[in-house]
């Protein structure tokens, strides 16, 4: 059943869930030091919102959860309610004037984001032409650079002075949070309100795709095999049902277990430099909240430069290649970085270029789009809720050691780093030899060669 042209447009407004997911992380991330400072937070504080956040714990919850909900009831009724609970999570952190409240905050946003990401990338799937379903899943990437660029941007306008000169939007800052709270504020609790206000803005976002995304259209693909199951005369399965059929399938089994060697120890690193890294730099690197958003941001703009080449060629050129390219960026970064320092202007320069590289053609690519081909359209989304669960779960504690081995000042960041090398070596390996050969095949096709009829 091949798709009628036209995917793009549904494409776009899909992607602001990826755009909201990477705004989240990172949103957290830029102001990870105000929220610290403000409320007098430890390493193990930072460490735990981490662990609840969009970035590991509360995903995961999320994504199983919404990915048996997304086979079950369609891929639309995630997005007529899910950006409802995102915006709820959102104006908790903003209000959060403690830590249980802001991590109450980071958990409910985080959930809604696990929700999201399973139909995202199922729905941009099953809608995209043969020719273009890699083109789009690397347009949602791009979203997921775009979300961090403007935030780490918007971070850097409205910084405070706290080791170096205030953000030119920091008056604004200023004006808002006397207005709000009077003018006795000052300090931590006047430097947070830069914070808040990003915060803000992703409300606004979320708020603009719950209006665009509660319009799309069913998934033909869903419609079509709910038509199937029920003229079956098989009896309908209850939500959680297609949990033990997963696992009972010996080609779901070895898909699963594919792309979670590929993509965990992809995350375990990643989620930690998506949620920790400006905090890396400002401690072991040395540099201030400003310089630290600014260089991060230069390396969003690197990052979607590099999604929109792969988006260009991924559907033709050869993907074990564009894959073992990218990660080998990945594994490349962390030598230099371990054996130059973090200390090091030159080191971390080099560092960021090609963690940008690795970033733009990237694991999180090649996941959700072998994700959505190798599994049937009746356990598409709960399988990758099954794996998105296990993903973020994993680097949810990992999180929690990682702290444990960083230190209060980056004074383990050597023995980090040379773990993060060794799982990016482990991701390289595996998606190299078992890459999958779906490449100019529909879904339909590649089902049918790998699970027989029926499916």
């Amino acid at each position: 059943m091949e798709k009628k042209k036209g995917s793009l447009k549904s494409t776009l407004a899909v992607s602001l869930t990826n755009y909201l997911d990477a705004g989240a992380i990172v949103a957290g991330a830029s102001g990870l030091t105000l929220w610290q400072n403000y409320l007098n937070l430890t390493e193990m504080h930072l460490g735990w919102l981490n662990f609840i956040s969009a970035n590991c714990l509360g995903a995961a919850i999320g994504a199983i959860i919404g990915g048996f909900l997304a086979d079950k009831y369609g891929r639309k009724a995630i997005y007529t309610y899910n950006m409802l609970v995102y915006m709820l999570g959102v104006l908790v952190i903003m209000l959060a004037v403690n830590f249980p409240t802001l991590l109450a905050g980071f958990l409910i946003t985080g959930i809604s984001v696990g929700v999201g990401v399973p139909a995202s990338w199922t729905y941009i799937s099953e809608n995209s032409e043969t020719g273009n379903r890699g083109r789009n899943i690397c347009i949602s990437q791009m979203a997921w650079g775009i979300g961090p660029l403007i935030i780490l941007i918007l971070g850097t306008l409205l910084a405070p002075a706290t080791s170096g000169e205030a953000g030119v939007l920091f008056p604004i800052v200023q004006s808002l949070a006397t207005t709000i709270m009077g003018d006795g504020i000052s300090g931590a609790a006047l430097n947070v309100f830069s914070s808040r206000i990003v915060f803000a803005s992703l409300f606004i976002v979320a708020l603009i795709a719950w209006l665009l995304q509660r319009r799309l259209d069913e998934s033909a693909e869903w419609v079509a095999a709910k038509k199937a199951e029920q003229e079956s005369g098989i009896k309908q399965k209850s939500v959680f049902s297609s949990f033990g059929e997963l696992f009972r399938n010996k080609t779901c089994v070895r898909s699963m277990l594919f792309l979670a060697g590929i993509y965990l120890t992809w995350n375990m690193v990643c989620s930690v430099m998506g949620f920790f890294q400006p905090h890396i730099y400002e401690t072991a690197g040395g540099l201030s909240n400003e310089m630290a958003n600014l260089m991060a941001a230069g390396q969003w703009v690197v990052i979607i430069l590099m999604t929109f080449i792969c988006s260009l060629v991924v559907d033709k050129a050869n993907q074990r290649m564009l894959y073992g390219f990218g990660v080998s960026c990945g594994v490349l970064a962390w030598i230099i970085v371990i054996m130059v320092g973090i200390s090091s202007m030159t080191g971390l320069l080099i560092f960021t270029g090609l963690w940008a590289m690795q970033a733009g053609i990237s694991v999180q690519t090649f996941y959700a789009l072998w994700a959505s081909e190798l599994f049937p359209a009746k356990y598409r989304a709960a399988a990758q809720g099954i794996m998105f669960f296990v993903v973020r779960g994993v680097s949810a504690i990992w999180g929690l050691y990682f702290v444990n081995i960083y230190g209060e000042h980056g004074e383990g960041f050597t023995l980090a780093g040379i773990m993060m090398m060794t799982l990016f070596i482990i991701s390289l390996v595996v998606g190299v030899i078992w890459a999958p050969k779906t490449q100019g095949k529909t879904l339909e096709q590649i089902t049918k060669e790998r699970y027989g009829e029926g499916y």
